[in-house]
């Protein structure tokens, strides 16, 4: 028996929707995501609380569109929500597991990627979603499961191409598909779709904003 089919589509920047059986599972609804990015979700969960990952009015219309829908996050972004939707909102962290909209769930990871050694770092949580979609946030964490579909952070104020190209090496997932790419122009796709791609070890892809893709 075939298993049920999987579905990903591709919101802008790092805002990514699973879906299956006719649930919906969204993550990293940010700023620079679809102002409905999570409406329609059953399950919201959020890495961290950058506003490029979290938008507190996005995340709220996606829990006002379904009074079943719940968020799994950290403490930083729970502690905004919880108050307003009691019950709604789980605080989670490394090593965690849960279920959400149908589909099992890890957490990985503890801190977001240094972006210069002056700024603080925050919390940063990824999640392995059905055991085979891994989103790092803002993070290169390696799971310590095997990884299908990477949800790779492309361009980010935190990194550099060299280090997103080992980081596909060393998760060793079957494709590594953008994401954190609003910043990066047309004029450099290319060149990383090439030295990723070439280079990472894996199959590599994009997907423009509202592009679905079946896994």
């Amino acid at each position: 028996m075939n298993a049920p089919s999987l579905t990903l589509t591709k919101n802008t920047h790092s805002c990514i929707r699973l879906e299956r059986n006719g649930q919906a599972l969204v993550i990293d609804p940010g700023g620079f995501s679809e102002d409905d990015a999570a409406v329609g979700a059953d399950a919201i969960l959020v890495t961290h609380e950058h506003p490029d990952h979290f938008d507190e009015a996005r995340v709220r219309a996606g829990l006002e569109s379904n009074p079943a829908a719940q968020v799994w996050t950290l403490r930083s972004v729970a502690g905004q929500l919880s108050a307003a939707f009691p019950g709604r909102v789980h605080t989670v962290g490394h090593g965690d597991t849960f279920s959400a909209a149908g589909f099992d769930v890890q957490v990985h990871g503890e801190l977001h990627a240094v972006i210069h050694p002056d700024i603080p770092r925050v919390t940063n949580i990824g999640f392995l979603v059905g055991g085979s979609v891994f989103h790092p946030g803002d993070a290169l964490t390696v799971p310590d499961h095997p990884v299908d579909t990477l949800m790779l952070p492309v361009m980010a104020p935190w990194n550099k191409i060299s280090e997103v190209i080992d980081y596909v090496r060393e998760v060793k997932p079957r494709r590594a598909i953008d994401i954190h790419d609003a910043l990066l122009t047309d004029l450099a796709r290319p060149i990383y779709d090439r030295q990723i791609g070439g280079l990472g070890g894996a199959d590599h892809g994009r997907l423009t904003p509202g592009d679905t893709t079946r896994l």
